[in-house]
C-alpha cells in the first residue's frame, strides 16, 4: 500500500474496433475523452494496464520493435525534436532508426518537401523555424518510411488552411490510396473530419460511444451535422449560436 501514492482513473473503458488496410478512421471527442491516450497506447508510448492492442498485427507490448516498424505517429504537442540540429539533420536521424538507406532518405525527404513547401526550411536549425513549419516537419516525419499505420493526433493544429488543404490531398491520394495505410486520427475540426474519415469512433470520458460513417452517425442521431451527433451522444444539448458567440 502506498499512502502518498495520487489516485487513478481509468482513461480507456472497453474500447474495441478495428482499421481496415486504407481506411481513415477519425477520434471524436473532448478534451480528456481518452483520443490522446489511445494514440500513445498504439504507438507504444504507453503501456495499457488491461485489454490487447495490434498494429499491423503485432501486439503493442509484447512485439514493440515490430510495431514501430509498421508505424508513422505525429504528436499532438511534444513533437521531439532536437532544435539545435537542421531539419534535415532531424528528418534523417529519425529516418535512420526506421532503418532507411540514404539514398531512400533522400529522395523521399526531398519529395515531401517539396510537397509541403518545406525546401526553403529544410536546412535551418528546427529552433529557428515557425511553429507551423514544424507542424509540417512532424508529418513529414510521420510520413517518411511509407509506413502501414498512421496515427495524428490533431495533424492539422498550427497549419494555415492552404497547407492543411494539401495535407489532406496527400492523405486521400498517395497515404490511403496508393500505399493503402490505414490511417487512425484525433481530430476536433468537424470540417476535417468530414473531409477524411471512412467512420468516426466517438469517446466521451474513455467511452466509445458510436462507431459509424459520418453520414450513418447523422442520420441515425436525426441530425444535420457532426457537431450535433456529438453533443446528443454525450448527452449535452446542442448550443445555439448565441451559446457558442458569447458577447
Amino acid at each position: 500500500m502506498q499512502p502518498f501514492a495520487s489516485a487513478t482513473s481509468a482513461a480507456l473503458r472497453g474500447i474495441a474496433f478495428e482499421v481496415a488496410p486504407g481506411e481513415s478512421v477519425a477520434l471524436l471527442g473532448a478534451n480528456g475523452a481518452g483520443k490522446s491516450t489511445l494514440l500513445r497506447i498504439l504507438a507504444t508510448l504507453l503501456i495499457p494496464t488491461r485489454g490487447k492492442a495490434y498494429v499491423a498485427g503485432h501486439d503493442v507490448v509484447n512485439a514493440p520493435r515490430e510495431v514501430r516498424r509498421n508505424l508513422g505517429y505525429h504528436a499532438g504537442m511534444d513533437l521531439g525534436f532536437y532544435a539545435r540540429l537542421t531539419g534535415r539533420e532531424n528528418l534523417r536521424f529519425f529516418a535512420r532508426l526506421n532503418h532507411l538507406q540514404n539514398e531512400l532518405i533522400e529522395s523521399r525527404t526531398n519529395f515531401l518537401a517539396e510537397r509541403f513547401e518545406l525546401t526553403s526550411a529544410l536546412d535551418k536549425q528546427v529552433r529557428m523555424l515557425s511553429s507551423g513549419t514544424v507542424q509540417k516537419l512532424s508529418l513529414v516525419r510521420a510520413l517518411l518510411h511509407q509506413p502501414k499505420v498512421l496515427l495524428l493526433d490533431e495533424p492539422t493544429r498550427s497549419l494555415d488552411a492552404f497547407a492543411a488543404a494539401s495535407f489532406r490531398r496527400i492523405l486521400k491520394t498517395e497515404v490511403l490510396g496508393q500505399q493503402g495505410s490505414s490511417l487512425l486520427f484525433a481530430s476536433h475540426s468537424m470540417e476535417e473530419i468530414e473531409l477524411l474519415a471512412d467512420r468516426v469512433a466517438v469517446l466521451h470520458d474513455g467511452k466509445l460511444l458510436a462507431f459509424d460513417s459520418p453520414a450513418r452517425l447523422k442520420r441515425d442521431a436525426s441530425a444535420a451535422t457532426l457537431e450535433e451527433v456529438f453533443f446528443r451522444l454525450t448527452g449535452h444539448g446542442v448550443p445555439s449560436i448565441a451559446e457558442s458567440n458569447p458577447a
